[in-house]
This record gives structure tokens, sequence and C-alpha cells, in this order.
């Protein structure tokens, strides 16, 4: 059965399950909207499509460190995530329990998944395709890095989309197949919300961005909470960042013991 791109974020789930103080960050005020609705002109879509665009977080480089709650049909987890990205590249993630040890490392490309569980001392490797088995054919690497950083998604952002202004803040939303997504800016033109919905699949997420803290002439979310149904599964995960550095030098190690079992 086909299914869509809102269960992306299971692969995240997947290697989260595997497994202080919070420094003050800089956090921009959003300045309040105004009430007037306004009616974009066909002509003046692609302008501010652009501007919106314009606010992404221009980067080379992400290292990322967080204080994550993963709660999967109620069982709840709190750990520590370090996430690497080596834009259009690698996704580097690292998943540490609350006794510090790490229960998993994965790393994503635009080709592949390789996977190690150090609890259970597995490995696996597959293509990015195998993602098509709980997602649909249109998620993208670069969907989700973008989803991740708080930018805007290239393949919404399309003349296709029907673009408005409610409440003095900008709407996009549409229609891609099966998938219907709707996202909400804010008065900083960044996202605050995204929802994605396949009604005909029973899956739907919804991903919920904290105020945003200056990073590089840009803005960045400082945490953000990401809620996906699949039929009856439910996942919610909470990330609150302590750190978010751009354009840095990042590694991404990954190695498998001799004595790991593949897994297939």
């Amino acid at each position: 059965m086909r299914r869509n791109i809102l269960n992306s974020f299971s692969l995240i789930a997947i290697v989260l399950l595997a497994v202080g103080c919070r420094p003050k960050k800089v956090i921009v005020a959003t300045p309040d909207a105004p009430q007037e609705k306004v009616v974009v002109k066909a002509d003046e879509k692609p302008q501010n499509l652009t501007l919106l665009k314009s606010k992404d977080l221009p980067f080379n480089t992400l290292s990322l460190k967080g204080k994550t709650s993963l709660k999967v049909d109620g069982d709840e987890n709190n750990v520590t995530l370090n996430i690497r990205m080596e834009r259009d590249k690698k996704i580097w993630v690292s998943v540490t329990g609350l006794a510090g040890i790490e229960g998993a490392r994965a790393v994503i490309t635009p080709d592949s998944l390789l996977l190690r569980n150090n609890l259970q001392k597995t490995y696996t490797k597959k293509p990015f395709s195998y993602v098509y088995s709980f997602t649909s054919k249109q998620v993208s690497f670069k969907m989700l890095q973008a989803i991740l950083s708080g930018n805007t998604i290239s393949e919404f952002m399309t003349e296709k989309s029907d673009l408005k202004q409610e409440n003095g803040v900008w709407l996009l939303n549409g229609n891609a197949e099966d998938l219907a997504y709707r996202i909400l800016f804010n008065t900083l033109l960044k996202p605050n919300e995204t929802n994605l919905n396949d009604v005909k699949n029973a899956q739907a997420l919804k991903v919920v961005y904290g105020e945003y803290t200056p990073v590089n002439n840009a803005l960045f979310p400082s945490s953000l909470k990401i809620n996906s149904m699949s039929g009856a599964k439910k996942i919610d995960i909470s990330i609150e960042f302590v750190k978010i550095e751009s354009n840095v030098p990042v590694d991404f190690p990954f190695s498998v013991p001799k004595s790991y079992e593949v897994i297939n």
C-alpha cells in the first residue's frame, strides 16, 4: 500500500527508539500580525514566494544538539539528540540516553541509509528508496533537510500552490497527488506550523516550530515538535535545541564493529 511523506519522521523515531541546564539563547520577538486580509494577485505570487524563500537559513553545514522527548503510543523516552548536516549531501544522527550511552547512530544521504543499533549490536544498510516502504516516493532527502532546519520546502514553493494571507500571516496550501499540505508562516516570514495529511491512507504529520533565534544573519527554530499519526500508530517528538551552529567544521564518524549482526 502506498504511504506518504509524513511518516518520513518515523525514520527518525526508529533511530531514537534504539536507544541539565540549557544555555541562554537569543530569541527574536515575533511581531503582532495585522488583522487585514491581503489578496495575492496572480502576478505577485512569484514575488511573494521569493520573499518567503529569502528567509531560509543559508548553510553549508549545521551542528545541532537537542534535549529530546520521544513518545510512541504513550511510551516515552528522554534522550540527547545530536544532528550534523552537510547541505544536500548528508544527515548524521546520534542518540544518547540519560546514562550517557549512545544507543544508536545513523547516516542518511540522498542515496542511502546506514543505521547502527548499539543496544542490539546490529547494523543495517539500505538504499534511500528503502524509506518508500513506509513513505511516499514524494519524500526526498532535501525535504527532510528543509523540515529539520526550519526552511521552506522547495517542492511546495511553486505557483501551483495557493498563497494568501489570513490574519496578517502567510498561508501556503495545496495538494501533491494524495498529499494535502498546509504551511502557516509567522510574521517573521518563517514557518510556524506545517501540516501534511493523506486522508486516503489515514496518515497525518504536524510540525510546530518554536521561537526563532539568530544564526549567521538568519533565523533558526529554538525548538520543534513533530506529531505523526499512521492509522492507530502515534509518534510525538519534541526537540529543545541547546546548541545550534552553522558553517562549522563537522565530521560524520560511522564504523561498524565486526561483532555486529547485519540486518537485511
